[in-house]
């Protein structure tokens, strides 16, 4: 029994020992709650704050004066931040381009005039090419109107939703309510200036955004080293990588999606002229500009020429439909993986949830970023943390 008594005290003893010299050593990064144990520097910090309100009150509402003070100058110049953010989108798109001049030996400044120079030289071109053909197909397409609202109104589904619904009473009754009302007048008219003044901003923000994106393409690697120079030297390997691979998926995923639009274009183009359908280059057109919107835009287009090729007859709809939307899935399962390999990917739940939330922010630019924009929040997200969650 004594000897036992004697093991037990020296086993307790040891124990104290070892939990002496534990508490005599550094302190752990947590304590038993996860959060971080309070120093003997932040006990003082903050003591030092409860001495000196007048200070502390000061700086705070210096702080807050700055948050408001920037608050008001990015909602003053919203425009302006847009025009940044397209032209940033740009040059960031066009990156790759250059960077692969200069593998092949072409200084940076070359190699951005030829990039700039080839991508106006496409957009003026295709411009050239289709402008007249849309111009006069969009003329006539408005000129048609009125006889394509009365064989609509004149075909026999129509006139059994009008002996079950009444539609034509509704419309008649609401457009003399619209044409009595003498303020509905005046809006038209201002409505009709608003477009010319929309015209010379758009024309003026193209301008801009083109500038603009020729010197951020030109500046874009100094650009960069700077805002990583910004990071602590300590984690600036990590800032660096990170930040290179975000740029180089946006990159990739432009020419990637320019690529698919152009595909999904021409597509639509040979499914309108098989079917049949009027107005071809003109929708052909409409529907590769919406196919630059992943998921949401081709589904969003073939639908709008579905819609047209139902005014001449079913079967011109049926023809169209079968052959572009069985192309968007060999373009969903084969071509878009190939053609995006090097770019984003990230699940088609978050392609439609942030396409519509980019698009309510900032329209059709918005949906554009909007794809890059979340799988760069996705990626920091993985990389950073939930490795420092799966750290702790």
């Amino acid at each position: 029994m004594t000897a036992f008594r004697g093991g037990l005290q020296s086993g307790v003893r040891s124990l104290r020992s070892a939990r002496a010299q534990r508490s005599a050593a550094a302190p752990p990064e947590f304590d038993q709650y996860g959060l971080p144990p309070v120093s003997a520097e932040h006990i003082e910090k903050a003591a030092s704050y409860a001495t000196r309100p007048v200070y502390t009150g000061f700086m705070l509402t210096l702080g807050v004066g700055l948050a408001l003070l920037v608050f008001y100058v990015a909602q003053a110049n919203t425009q302006l931040l847009v025009w940044i953010a397209a032209a940033l989108f740009i040059a960031i798109g066009l990156d790759p381009v250059v960077r692969s001049l200069e593998r092949a030996g072409l200084p940076r400044p070359a190699g951005v005039a030829a990039t700039i120079s080839a991508f106006v030289l496409v957009v003026a071109t295709f411009i050239a090419a289709l402008a007249p053909m849309v111009a006069e197909q969009t003329a006539t397409f408005v000129r048609s109107l009125p006889a394509l609202v009365n064989d609509i109104s004149g075909s026999e589904w129509f006139r059994r939703v009008e002996e079950d619904f009444e539609v034509q009473q509704i419309i008649d009754t609401e457009v003399n309510r619209f044409i009595s009302d003498p303020t509905n007048i005046t809006n038209a008219l201002g409505g009709l200036f608003g477009v010319g003044t929309a015209i010379l901003t758009t024309g003026l923000g193209t301008l801009v955004v083109f500038v603009l994106a020729i010197y951020f393409l030109s500046s874009l690697p100094v650009m960069t080293a700077w805002a990583y120079r910004l990071a602590p030297r300590s984690n600036r390997d990590r800032v660096q990588h990170l930040g290179d691979r975000i740029l180089d998926g946006i990159g990739h995923y432009v020419i990637g999606q320019a690529c698919v639009a152009v595909l999904n274009g021409l597509v639509a183009y040979i499914a309108i002229s098989i079917a049949g359908v009027p107005f071809g280059v003109l929708f052909a057109v409409v529907a590769g500009v919406l196919a630059f919107i992943p998921l949401v835009g081709p589904v969003t287009g073939g639908t709008l020429v579905t819609l047209v090729a139902l005014t001449v007859d079913w079967q011109t709809a049926a023809t169209f439909a079968a052959i572009y939307f069985v192309y968007l899935q060999v373009e969903a399962y084969l071509v878009s993986p190939r053609i995006m390999a090097r770019a984003v990917r990230i699940p088609a739940a978050v392609v439609v949830i942030s396409v519509i939330a980019g698009g309510t922010l900032l329209g059709v630019l918005g949906a554009l970023m909007a794809i890059p924009t979340a799988a760069a929040v996705m990626l920091l997200t993985r990389e950073v943390l939930i490795r420092r969650q799966d750290a702790r």
